[in-house]
């Protein structure tokens, strides 16, 4: 079966987020989580969480092991590395390299139980690797085809790997075309193990339930919802059981695919997205 292979140093597996930072996501979620969170932000905060997740994952005594490859690519009417600070230019890296390399640790204070019933506040340091930014269009077609170009080098690079894991945040329709045939080309990439995976979320603008790793698009309404389904991959076995253990429902037949998560079922998704449990 595909998708079993073991992720090591020698055979790491790789990230990379595509990143929607057109002008509608300034917008809030509307009708979902706080209404004063706007979408740019929410995700920012996701997927930054989401890399010092995998770098403390990859965390063994006072070594970091390689395991992942990530890389965060930001598309508006143009595409670009979104990364920030020492990495700024950077399209993928080595875990190592991201996590020890945040471009600001932020302070944010957040509540946490006291232990007597009441609540506390704590401050933490919040690692930034890039910022939210929302401007121009939607080039999804773009930046399809230029995660298969930095893909296309990586499968070549990794024959042996867990193959890459490619997660596409957008709240908006493409503005450069029909993004069919790119993510299709996206999606023949493979190594050994398998095709890349291609898991979306559409943050739609409209208020509407959420809807997790569907099996049909009837259950979709939205007719862009109802291409972006279309275009995402099959879950894997291995990423089933994690949204079960979630308490989602799935089936053999659902897809990597969410419609307007609000950010607890963002992270929840992503978290879902790169989890893995074969790491040696």
């Amino acid at each position: 079966m595909p998708y079993t292979a073991e992720i090591s140093r020698r055979n790491p597996s790789c990230f990379l987020f595509l990143i929607d930072r057109s002008g509608s996501m300034a917008d809030s979620f509307s009708g979902q989580g706080s209404p004063e969170t706007q979408k740019a932000q929410a995700v920012a905060d996701a997927v930054n969480r989401l890399i010092d997740s995998l770098g403390q994952r990859c965390v063994k005594g006072n070594e970091i092991y390689d395991y992942f490859d990530v890389g965060v690519i930001g598309y508006s009417s143009d595409v670009s590395p979104a990364f920030n600070g020492a990495l700024s230019g950077r399209t993928i890296a080595p875990i190592s390299t991201i996590y020890e390399n945040p471009s600001e640790l932020e302070n944010r204070i957040h509540e946490v139980p006291d232990g007597m019933g009441g609540m506390i506040e704590v401050a933490n340091d919040f690692p930034v690797w890039f910022k939210p930014m929302a401007h121009g269009g939607t080039a999804m077609c773009g930046v399809f085809d230029f995660a298969h170009t930095i893909l296309a080098e990586w499968v070549d690079q990794h024959p042996n790997s867990y193959p890459p894991t490619v997660i596409n945040i957008t709240d908006g329709e493409s503005t450069d075309g029909d993004p069919r045939e790119e993510a299709e080309n996206l999606k023949q990439l493979h190594t050994n193990d398998g095709n890349v995976l291609l898991y979306n979320i559409h943050l739609s603008s409209e208020y509407a339930a959420p809807v997790c790793f569907p099996n049909h698009a009837e259950v979709l309404n939205d007719p862009y919802a109802k291409l972006m389904y279309e275009l995402s991959s099959i879950l894997p076995s291995s990423a089933q059981k994690a949204a079960e253990n979630e308490s989602y429902k799935v089936s053999a037949d659902s897809r990597a695919f969410m419609f307007n998560a609000d950010p607890v079922k963002l992270i929840q998704f992503l978290d879902i997205g790169t989890r893995v449990d074969n790491l040696r």
